[in-house]
């Protein structure tokens, strides 16, 4: 592994590394840092910029045609969010977004669990037609490489390769989110500080941009201060979610990250990708070797609980980050069934 200058000390990750060191650097990076750059991953530069610039073209329309969509018309959290919509602990993020999940028949309703409700279809903006079609290609190249990053860190951790994929099988619950943060807003907070509900996320952000943060020394040490994480060009940001953690007893670490506006900076196109199980599947937790177990631990908040049905952990945080939408289809604060 290296580190990309004295900016950042996050580690990068080539992915046609030999297998044996391939292991062991997302093995130290996920275990010290939970954050990395990864390079080697294959996916086009020309499908990234592509997705980039329909990106822009989103946000460039009026705001009629992205309100038309609006996530709170959504029983499934699908859909925009204007700038102040969504909230991060209880504080207004300043961002701009639309959420984007695997187009399918909605599965919630009485006597099922609440957070099949996350399942349905997607909300499109009638004047971008190609936008489905853009989504379905990066879905299907981002989620080889999480797959592989996933079937890697298994081994590398002495399990088998293959130990995830029960959990993935049919219909996992990936989410795209088209971001856009404003050069100005009315706080610094981009995004609150926050750990990601699931098990892996990989970020594409506009080269050049800025105000992406990783909390240095973790939640151990949470008084160390931030890191600024700028883009690598032809990298993805990658990242442990809480899932992953749970996973490996917290050996692999979730760390906290945040989008900071403060300061001289220019407006900023984000999409991250978060690779997730299926809502009903319950991530199973990895026999560590001797050497690897002694160095994990997990410090659950009480008051935060992780879950490890997936369904419930995201249940929770939509709830939490889309109250109006909650309450625009009767969804209870309580309610994580």
């Amino acid at each position: 592994m290296t580190s990309v200058g004295s900016v950042t000390a996050l580690p990068v990750v080539d992915l046609r590394a030999p297998r044996g060191q391939l292991r062991d650097n997302l093995r130290e990076a996920a275990h010290q840092v939970g954050f990395f750059y990864l390079t080697g991953h294959e996916v086009p530069a020309a499908l990234a910029g592509r997705v980039l610039e329909v990106a822009r073209r989103l946000f460039g329309l009026p705001q009629a045609d992205k309100d038309a969509v609006a996530m709170v018309r959504s029983p499934h959290f699908r859909g925009y969010t204007r700038l102040g919509g969504e909230l991060t602990r209880g504080a207004v993020d300043w961002r701009e977004q639309i959420d984007i999940g695997p187009e399918r028949p909605p599965i919630g309703g009485p006597g099922e669990p609440d957070y099949l409700w996350l399942q349905g279809p997607n909300q499109w903006p009638a004047a971008l037609p190609e936008l489905p079609g853009i989504i379905d290609e990066w879905d299907a190249a981002l989620s080889g490489v999480a797959r592989t990053l996933l079937r890697h860190w298994a081994a590398s951790l002495g399990s088998p390769p293959d130990v995830f994929d029960s959990a993935f099988a049919g219909t996992p619950a990936t989410l795209i989110k088209i971001i856009r943060y404003p050069a100005r807003a009315a706080s610094s907070q981009g995004v609150g500080a926050h750990r990601d509900a699931g098990v892996l996320t990989l970020l594409l952000a506009e080269p050049g941009s800025r105000g992406l943060q990783v909390r240095r020394g973790g939640r151990d040490h949470p008084d160390e201060g931030w890191i600024d994480v700028p883009p690598l060009d032809g990298a993805f940001i990658v990242n442990i979610g809480e899932l992953l953690e749970v996973a490996t007893g917290g050996f692999l670490r979730a760390t906290e990250h945040r989008v900071n506006l403060q300061g001289p900076a220019a407006e900023r196109i984000s999409v991250p990708y978060f690779f997730n199980p299926r809502l009903d599947a319950q991530i199973p937790v990895l026999s560590l070797p001797g050497d690897l177990a002694a160095h994990a631990a997990r410090s659950e908040d009480p008051a935060d609980p992780i879950f490890s049905v997936y369904g419930r952990n995201a249940w929770k945080s939509r709830l939490r980050a889309h109250p109006d939408v909650a309450a625009a289809h009767g969804y209870s604060a309580g309610s994580l069934a």
